[in-house]
């Protein structure tokens, strides 16, 4: 393979679930791995977090991209969040809009180009009402941060590729990226990741390593499990993003476990052994 791994491999703070940012510091040092995406609502909401630049400075961190989340977001059910995920409910518009224009000065406060989220599910349907008002959102959002020089990514996930290939044609914006999460894919069983790998390819900015096992009983969520242990690919995986040239960062991302260290530490020693 190509691509150079461990020279692009980091981690996703929120997934050491700290409380302070020592506490981020220690455990992402117990991880071996010194690259994060950070999460920018503790720095945004908790006033434990205001000196994060300076102190993740002097930790010798590097802050490669950012992301945010939005309110009232509730992955209890695969129903649940597709109603409340993103920028789709309309009693929180206003409150996300605000914030993620603070989140942009946060960002660029730390130097940070790419801030990636959940956009909410996008419909396939161009007819549908909600695909007009996500649209105009979605694009308020990009031209914001295009106008600050900041690139977004929405994450994978809600749809299939086809759909999500279609709605970032049709906002044709030329700050907007993916993010691309494999597990999403199996976790909200949407396809094949590596044929959606090669759909989303020409807005690939950054992936997420993360696997998963696909659901047993239609509509329900998939689980999440330690990477190689899961049904994504890696191999071919890797292969699909050294054939279309990508060459950016890849992050390790657990969101389920007691033991987040530990199956982090799991998942870089599995993939640098590929």
């Amino acid at each position: 393979m190509n691509y150079n791994l461990t020279s692009r491999l980091g981690v996703c703070s929120w997934s050491l679930q700290p409380q302070t940012p020592s506490d981020l510091f220690r455990d992402l040092n117990a991880t071996g791995l010194n690259h994060i995406i950070i999460a920018l609502d503790p720095i945004r909401e908790n006033p434990s977090w205001k000196n994060y630049a300076t102190e993740s400075e002097r930790a010798g961190v590097r802050n490669v991209s950012a992301m945010f989340g939005t309110i009232g977001e509730d992955y209890s059910t695969l129903d649940s969040i597709r109603r409340t995920g993103g920028v789709v409910p309309d009693e929180h518009w206003e409150t996300n809009w605000r914030n993620i224009q603070t989140n942009a000065s946060l960002a660029k406060d730390l130097g940070i180009k790419l801030v990636m989220f959940h956009a909410g599910f996008l419909p396939h349907d161009e007819i549908d009402p909600a695909f007009a008002k996500l649209l105009d959102r979605l694009a308020r959002i990009a031209d914001y941060y295009g106008e600050r020089d900041l690139e977004i990514a929405f994450e994978t996930g809600q749809e299939d590729a086809t759909t999500l290939s279609a709605f970032l044609t049709r906002l044709n914006r030329k700050n907007v990226f993916i993010n691309f999460d494999p597990a999403n894919l199996i976790l909200y069983d949407k396809g094949d990741p590596i044929a959606a790998l090669n759909t989303l390819a020409p807005w690939l900015r950054q992936t997420h390593i993360k696997d998963a096992t696909k659901t047993k009983v239609t509509g329900t969520w998939g689980e999440e499990v330690v990477v190689g242990t899961g049904e994504v690919n890696w191999k071919a995986f890797f292969q699909t993003i050294n054939q279309v040239g990508f060459d950016g960062w890849c992050f390790i991302e657990r969101e389920a476990g007691a033991q987040r260290v530990a199956d982090i530490r799991t998942a870089r020693d599995f993939l640098t052994t590929l």
